[in-house]
């Protein structure tokens, strides 16, 4: 017996403001999700996904993104032609959403179980203890340990992964018809990932939910999908069945999209045996003393008796999970931060015990390429002034750094009269660009790589990885390459080193970490990637 469908789209049309580099942000875009079904939305940055959800939940900014035809029906309701009233009454009741960035989407100054509470209050008539019952019951379910301390921690307090378990408590309190999930899992490392992805299958399976889930992830699509629908400019180009789209695509821009995933299948690793040590870390370490308010907290060991070597020409990654030790490892080494212990050897010069103003000539060596390029760049300063501004620092003339900052837009493959841009003009793989164009400024002997394409579609990530390994190849750079998607890490990485709870518990050939893991924890981080069972980066 077919399942009674949640939410029917038919032919929608959002207009785009004029001026815009197409009419429509989406373009007669039809679809259905049924009770119980997952429909995956995927497609690039610009593709309309996040617009068609936003424009499901009545949340388009007026005067910008209008729904100019077709029509968008929630248990046959239509919701075009609701009043605002109505549709404050339906969202968390029928419908709910859960959004990419939970820091972000969740208030910072009020309790976790206080902002649940408030979609209660707001929906229903239930008492105060009924409505507390109710939000420990609800934690207990997205399986938060101890319910009790979790409403009452602030956001700030629990991991990125708990933060989005607390999102999902939100959006299911209520047991709505319709979940829309945008990007839910794009900033989680793989094995919270994985959990989240099976929290909403199991809570989905549970409540008879339809799921609009929307992604870039082709791998969290083969997880969770039950149908995929495709999307470029604003048009679905492709629609059907899980296995149908990812095994037999038959529209082109489908087939570069999943030709672009990369895949867990190691490259085979350059010989740097020989190369110069550019990089080499004894007995790292970093504690942090973490003290209460109220009460002393123990000290917190991010990172513990770390060994690392890194050669000329040659990329090392760093894999684990969140709060593994990845980035801490790499703020010590770059001098973001001081080391508790150990040393950093910068080729034969020690700079992990040098005081601040003694690093100075050291500090050109090392640069970094952040996750976020958009936080990074300053946004008040045009592209060419960022690039320039380190190289001027250290002695260049303003002509000069002017002249290789057009060198080094031609180099990551942008045209150099966007130097007079600023960064908001620029789309989030080109901003990255930019952010390497502004490292590669200071001819470093190290670049580092923190989660610098975690952010990105899988096409343009593909493109930045690309490009990282031509810079790479073509100035002989070291590199530092730190993620938490295992993919990623095959494809650009000569050696991996697997960190989990500030240790480095396997280390060696890329090839043989991820095909051969000999420790549980590589094994576990392997298992839980997302997609394993589709041929991703075949083709």
């Amino acid at each position: 017996m077919s399942r009674p469908i949640v939410l029917q789209v038919e032919d929608l049309s959002v207009s785009l403001p004029r001026g815009a580099d197409r009419p429509f942000a989406v373009e007669r875009a039809s679809f259905e999700v049924a009770a119980g079904e997952t429909l995956c939305v995927v497609g690039e940055s610009g593709s309309g996904k996040s617009v068609t959800a936003q424009a499901i939940m009545g949340l388009l900014p007026k005067g910008q993104l209008e729904p100019v035809a077709g029509s968008i029906r929630l248990e046959g309701e239509s919701l075009l032609d609701a009043r605002p009233a109505r549709l404050r009454a339906l969202r968390g009741a029928r419908m709910a959403m859960i959004f990419q960035e939970p820091m972000t989407a969740l208030n910072p100054v009020m309790r976790c179980g206080a902002q649940i509470d408030e979609v209660l209050r707001t929906h229903t008539r239930l008492s105060a203890e009924a409505r507390r019952a109710k939000i420990l019951d609800i934690l207990a379910e997205v399986r938060l340990p101890d319910p009790e301390r979790i409403a009452r921690a602030y956001p700030h307090e629990l991991s990125g992964g708990q933060r989005q378990r607390i999102m999902i408590a939100m959006a299911l309190v209520l047991e709505p018809a319709l979940l829309i999930a945008d990007e839910p899992t794009t900033a989680l490392d793989v094995t919270t990932q994985a959990q989240i992805l099976k929290l909403i299958r199991d809570l989905q399976a549970r409540h008879g939910t339809g799921v609009l889930f929307i992604t870039h992830d082709f791998g969290v699509v083969a997880e969770i999908a039950d149908r995929v629908a495709v999307m470029q400019w604003g048009r679905i180009v492709e629609q059907g069945p899980k296995d149908s789209i990812l095994r037999r695509p038959s529209h082109p821009y489908t087939r570069m999209l999943i030709g672009a995933v990369p895949s867990l299948v190691p490259r085979h690793p350059r010989g740097r045996g020989d190369a110069p040590v550019v990089l080499r870390t004894e007995r790292l370490g970093k504690t942090y003393a973490a003290s209460g308010w109220f009460r002393r907290q123990p000290p917190v060991r991010a990172a513990e008796a770390v060994d690392l070597v890194i050669r000329k020409g040659e990329t090392l990654g760093i894999v684990g999970e969140s709060g593994s030790g990845k980035s801490t490892v790499a703020r010590c080494i770059a001098r973001l931060t001081d080391p508790s212990e150990g040393e950093v050897w910068l080729g034969s010069h020690p700079i992990g015990r040098v005081p601040g103003r003694a690093l100075r000539p050291h500090r050109r060596r090392v640069q970094v390429v952040f996750q976020d390029p958009y936080r990074s760049l300053n946004p008040r300063r045009t592209v060419g002034q960022s690039i320039i501004e380190g190289p001027v620092n250290f002695g260049a003339t303003p002509r000069a750094a002017r002249a290789r900052a057009e060198e080094l837009m031609r180099l990551v493959r942008l045209d150099p009269a966007g130097l007079d841009r600023y960064p908001h003009q620029f789309s989030g793989g080109q901003r990255q660009r930019i952010c390497i164009a502004r490292a590669l400024a200071m001819e470093p002997e190290l670049l580092i790589a923190d989660e610098a394409v975690s952010a990105l579609d899988v096409s343009v990530q593909a493109q930045v990885l690309e490009l990282l390994d031509e810079i790479r190849e073509r100035l002989s750079l070291a590199v530092l390459f730190i993620t938490h998607d295992l993919r990623v890490a095959a494809q650009v990485c000569d050696r991996v080193a697997v960190m989990h709870r500030g240790r480095v518990v396997e280390e060696g050939d890329a090839a043989e970490v991820l095909t051969t893991p000999r420790h549980d924890y590589t094994r576990s981080l392997l298992e839980a990637a997302p997609g394993r069972g589709y041929p991703f980066g075949a083709g």
